[in-house]
């Protein structure tokens, strides 16, 4: 987000409202990210020279069917105009709010479970992934996964925001990248234990084949992860083979068709090409932003192992640091620990571990030396006992933005 500045007539990344604090300097996340991002505005297709405006007139109760049925009759030099939106019966000029608004209510509704084009991950219920089985539910599927690529390329061209939690292989796949184990442990902690175990085992006792079962509408469906897969026993000799067959067909197999439509959708209004000097963590701000974080509510829904309690002086430092940073830099801290960077809807008491329900959690590890270690599948933080503040905020700083001590159980 940036931010006007009258007096210099030019924008900003800092919050001129900002207070300055007593515990250093704000720190800014990622400054690589703000050139990153210059650059890539920089060099978005220029809009045409031609006068003339995008406008876009929807009902607010048939906000997704209207939506639709206008942005995919217009061409693409329509969508890099400047938009205007009307909603129907309602009042107001758009000079940005209405743009706003839609792209956010529009969201809601593109993502909403209820239609059956994306699902709840096994994690969660706030985190969402494209259903595999979106055809089944809609028969036009690949047209809407292509007009959810064209909004959420809109978004980014205009500096607006959609209203989506995504795992991280959603963004993997938009960038095409690999995904990997650790991935897996994000989404379902249970399938990787599982992946985990054939790692560390010998699988031949367990009877598996180069095959996966799913459940499709109550009937269980066996799928062959290679050619004939059904009838290849996983051996000693085989089982990374396995493995990475199984990872693919979980995120990526299964949903090609979804994923190669979003994609036709987005490279329709910026080239997907562009999109390749942010990593995933960045493609989610840049998609989704970031929310305000209450750190009072995060200090009250947090809890405390190996010795540490809300008193102790390293956690008091901690929550002093934590303050003295922006909310971007909060933003990428709750990431580095939970994974992401987005609050639930009520707050952190809902926020979501391996096993349902997680807290924050801040655990007693290590040495003055070490670096803070993350565990994202248990929302925990393993924070050496400092000897200062100072030392405490520089190796947080260090931690967060080189994801250095990252680790999982």
């Amino acid at each position: 987000k940036q931010w006007y500045q009258r007096r210099v007539r030019g924008t900003q990344w800092e919050d001129p409202r900002k207070n300055k604090v007593s515990s250093g300097p704000a720190i800014q996340y990622s400054r690589d990210y703000k050139v990153k991002y210059e650059n890539f505005k920089a060099n978005l297709p220029k809009p045409p020279t031609s006068t003339g405006k995008c406008e876009i007139k929807v009902k607010r109760a048939n906000i997704l069917t209207d939506s639709f049925n206008v942005v995919m009759s217009k061409t693409k030099e329509d969508l890099l105009r400047r938009l205007w939106i009307t909603f129907e019966g309602e009042p107001g000029l758009d000079y940005g709010g209405l743009a706003r608004e839609w792209f956010y209510t529009l969201s809601r509704e593109m993502f909403n479970p209820y239609y059956g084009l994306w699902e709840y991950s096994a994690i969660d219920n706030y985190t969402l992934q494209i259903n595999p089985n979106s055809g089944i539910c809609d028969p036009d599927h690949e047209r809407f996964f292509y007009f959810f690529g064209r909004i959420c390329a809109m978004a980014v061209y205009h500096g607006k925001l959609v209203d989506g939690f995504f795992i991280r292989p959603f963004y993997k796949l938009i960038l095409g990248k690999p995904i990997n184990l650790e991935d897996m442990a994000e989404v379902d902690i249970e399938t990787y234990n599982s992946l985990k175990w054939v790692i560390d085992n010998d699988p031949e006792d367990l009877y598996l084949t180069f095959s996966a079962q799913e459940d499709k509408f109550g009937e269980v469906v066996e799928t062959p992860l290679v050619t004939n897969g059904e009838n290849i026993d996983v051996t000693n000799f085989n089982k990374m083979g396995y493995v990475k067959a199984y990872i693919s067909w979980k995120f990526v197999d299964r949903i090609s068709v979804q994923v190669k439509s979003f994609k036709n959708g987005f490279n329709d209004v910026i080239p997907l090409r562009s999109l390749s000097v942010f990593d995933e963590n960045e493609l989610e701000y840049l998609m989704c932003g970031i929310t305000q974080i209450d750190v009072e509510d995060w200090c009250t829904y947090t809890e405390f192992k190996g010795g540490y309690s809300p008193t102790h002086h390293v956690v008091v430092w901690f929550w002093k640091a934590v303050r003295s940073f922006d909310n971007e830099f909060r933003a990428r801290l709750l990431q580095f620990v939970t994974g992401t960077s987005r609050v639930p809807m009520n707050g952190f008491r809902e926020l979501q571990g391996s096993n349902g329900p997680q807290k924050f959690c801040i655990e007693k590890w290590g040495s003055n030396q070490d670096l803070p270690r993350a565990h994202t599948c248990f929302n925990r933080i393993d924070l050496p006992p400092y000897s200062d503040y100072h030392t405490l905020r520089e190796k947080l700083r260090v931690a967060v933005e080189c994801t250095g001590g990252f680790d999982i159980d």
